[in-house]
């Protein structure tokens, strides 16, 4: 350093800065700041690196410094907001992107940067001004009309949302982003072949985003292109919003000869998906592996009593030794599962024998159809609409000769009936998926919404029905009543992206024909 002075070097690191060479940058940056430690652009420009490098929580102390020195350049303001943003400090991110405004009243960057920050914090019409502010300024602003179109698309107003994605697009052709969010978009609206061409162009452009590619395999799974999007499935391993690498150091079973060997099979996701995807335990056990499932606690008692499996772990416990690891969710790639060759033999799931005595014992005097209900699932995001009250189901209670035995859990089991509605809420003595399943074999017919109970009663091969939204997970695919995952099971489609009242209705006359059969059978005249 003593050969070049500060300006020089400074004029180099820029320039690696700017080629993407930015281990050489930073490395400069901080010699500069060795020698000159208030330099105010060293101090931005290196959190301007750390920022790049994903390590925005290390970049908030010398961009801070920076401003300290220097506190009327906006830029700095800016990038702190970007720093802070990333590191979850949302309210004091906004702050300086307002800073860095007041500075700058023509700054589109930091309007838009500010818009993504009151977004964050659900402020969806204060975000759209942002950025709406930022395409004053800046019309040909690609990031902010796709931004714009994330804040309309969280406010339901998805055509308008369409309309900024496309103008992204027309702007920036090459924009992964905004060919992914309209991918999103166009899902939502049931336009599922221009979604699927959408994220094909997202994935072609950016084919290292893992989270990419995952969003690609589920519309090729809903599409039935199982062979394409299995083969794409396992991006979700790699994607940082799911934190599903588990850093084994034994590889991922590739379906090569296991004989004599130790499989982990793993469970991941929601309860659900355990049960969709745990039919395949027998398949492996036939290649000759010994199997070991890890698996959420409240399925262990279930598990447990699967052929096929060797040992039965809840996960967080210790792990014994073994040879190749495995999600379940990765089995059907391994598999080559189409929706021709489905594994369907039911049931494959059975609750332990004593606890379906028990029930037997305690619904031995119903004379009434005995339906199980269940009306909300997990809650995962705003649009997540297979969440909802028991009062959607209100036109099954005016079905005579059925009773309704409630299978909810969690907060919503509080929920009363719907009026008129013969109820049983035996919630409380269902302790995990054993004390399900063992309720459920003595029933006649499960009805729920798209959650793990549904999942449960077609792997014990019980008659289900399941609402479906409007926008269905990939396991239904499209415009059918039947799945190929479960023989017993009978779907009712939401039509529109709103109300459920068309499949509810259909649901309540197929429920009346049942009941009107099942009463004829108990009045010893089997029906004509």
């Amino acid at each position: 350093m003593t050969q070049v002075t500060i300006d020089q070097a400074m004029k180099r690191a820029v320039q690696d800065h700017e080629a993407g060479r930015l281990a050489d940058a930073e490395r400069i940056y901080r010699e500069v700041l060795a020698r000159e430690p208030n330099h105010p652009d060293a101090l931005h420009l290196l959190g301007m690196i750390l920022i790049q490098g994903n390590r925005s929580d290390l970049a908030i102390e010398p961009i801070r410094r920076a401003i300290a020195v220097n506190p009327a350049m906006p830029h700095y303001h800016n990038s702190l907001g970007n720093a802070l943003s990333d590191t979850g400090l949302i309210d004091e991110s906004i702050a300086e992107y307002r800073q860095a405004i007041q500075l700058k009243a023509d700054y589109a960057e930091a309007y838009n940067n500010l818009g993504i920050s009151l977004r964050a914090k659900g402020l969806f019409d204060e975000a759209a001004a942002a950025y709406r502010q930022a395409l004053i300024i800046e019309p040909n602003y690609a990031k902010a009309h796709n931004n714009l179109g994330n804040a309309l698309r969280d406010k339901r107003l998805l055509d308008d949302a369409d309309a900024e994605y496309r103008l992204a697009l027309r702007i920036d052709p090459n924009f992964a982003e905004a060919h992914r969010n309209l991918g999103g978009i166009l899902q939502q609206r049931g336009k599922w072949q221009e979604a699927m061409e959408s994220l094909r162009k997202a994935v072609a452009l950016e084919p290292g985003n893992a989270t990419l590619r995952w969003s690609y395999s589920r519309i090729l799974l809903l599409l039935g292109h199982w062979k394409e999007g299995w083969a794409q499935f396992d991006a979700r391993l790699k994607a940082p919003m799911f934190h599903l690498d588990r850093g084994f150091r034994q590889p991922q079973w590739d379906g090569s000869d296991p004989s004599g060997k130790t499989i982990l099979l793993h469970a991941e996701g929601g309860h659900g998906d355990a049960l969709t995807f745990i039919r395949f335990v027998p398949q492996v056990a036939q290649r000759g592996a010994k199997l070991i499932l890890e698996c959420q606690p409240g399925l262990v008692p279930l598990f447990e009593g699967m052929s096929g499996l060797n040992r039965v772990i809840p996960r967080g416990q210790p792990l014994p030794a073994f040879d190749w690891q495995i999600p379940l969710q990765s089995l059907p790639h391994v598999f080559g599962v189409t929706p021709e060759n489905v594994p369907d033999k039911v049931p494959y799931l059975s609750a332990p024998p004593d606890r379906v005595s028990h029930w037997a014992a305690r619904l031995a005097g119903e004379t009434k159809l005995r339906v199980g209900l269940m009306w909300s699932g997990a809650k995962h995001t705003g649009w997540d609409n297979r969440t909802r009250s028991v009062d959607v189901f209100a036109p099954l209670a005016e079905v005579p000769g059925v009773k309704f035995f409630s299978l909810q859990k969690g907060d919503e089991s509080r929920e009363p009936p719907p009026q008129g509605m013969d109820w049983a809420d035996v919630s409380a003595e269902l302790n995990d998926f054993a004390d399900t399943a063992a309720l459920v074999q003595n029933l006649d017919l499960v009805i729920s919404v798209d959650t793990s109970v549904a999942h449960l009663a077609g792997a014990l091969a019980k008659p289900v029905w399941v609402l479906i939204p409007f926008q269905p997970d990939f396991r239904w695919l499209l415009d059918r009543t039947d799945t190929p995952w479960y023989p017993t099971m009978r779907l009712f489609r939401q039509p529109t992206q709103t109300g459920w009242q068309t499949p509810v209705e259909q649901m309540a006359q197929a429920l009346s024909s049942l009941a009107t059969m099942s009463g004829s059978r108990h009045d010893g005249h089997e029906p004509g």
